[in-house]
């Protein structure tokens, strides 16, 4: 565990070097405590702290409110490296899960693999095991029954098919004779009622 905060230390460190060679080339930047990367947070303390010598050596003073601000993010900086390091240990150990899970089933599918093989020359048919051969010829006389079957419902089909067909041109052969019929008739009507009013007229005129 001391080898992997290192290790993280080291590339804060170097993810400080980046960030630097950044901040060097945007001279717009606004430095500030409150935004930006760690390095331009340091140089934003170096500019607001003073200075003074002293036996013959020269001493920054930064305010303490500055300094523990910096600490502050600092150590939100490192709290973050550490949460994205445990996120990343929880994928690297799900990963291995899953890779247990696939190595698990892979095994099962070979051995289920090598039952088949050993199993391939006999077959189940409706919970009785039967030879290969056996269950073809099971197999190929059910479709064989089905298509005869397919076949019978065709046949009767197209006979109700040509048989429905037919019963409609008699009822419209039927129809056309019923209305030949009722117009003769009716004309034999309207001729009998002729004759009758022609045979009455006679009469009238007789008296």
């Amino acid at each position: 565990m001391k080898g992997f905060r290192i290790l993280l230390m080291a590339a804060a460190l170097l993810t400080l070097g980046l960030q630097d060679s950044h901040a060097q080339n945007d001279q717009e930047e606004e430095l500030s405590l409150d935004k930006g990367n760690v390095d331009s947070q340091f140089e934003y303390v170096y500019q607001k702290s003073g200075n003074y010598r002293s036996d013959g050596k020269l001493y920054e003073v930064v305010r303490k409110i500055s300094l523990d601000k910096l600490r502050q993010n600092v150590m939100d900086t490192l709290n973050g490296f550490n949460t994205r390091a445990a996120e990343l240990k929880a994928t690297i150990a799900g990963h291995e899960s899953t890779i247990m899970s696939l190595e698990k089933k892979l095994e099962d599918t070979t051995n289920s693999l090598a039952q088949v093989t050993e199993e391939k020359d006999n077959m189940s048919f409706l919970g009785i095991a039967v030879s290969k051969g056996t269950y073809n010829a099971i197999l190929w006389t059910v479709i064989a029954g089905l298509l005869i079957l397919l076949l019978f419902f065709i046949y009767r089909f197209r006979n109700s098919n040509i048989l429905t067909q037919e019963a409609k041109t008699n009822l419209s052969e039927l129809e056309t004779e019923y209305e030949d019929h009722r117009r003769r008739a009716l004309e034999r009507e309207q001729k009998i009622s002729r004759q009758l009013q022609d045979e009455i007229n006679k009469y009238k005129k007789q008296k």
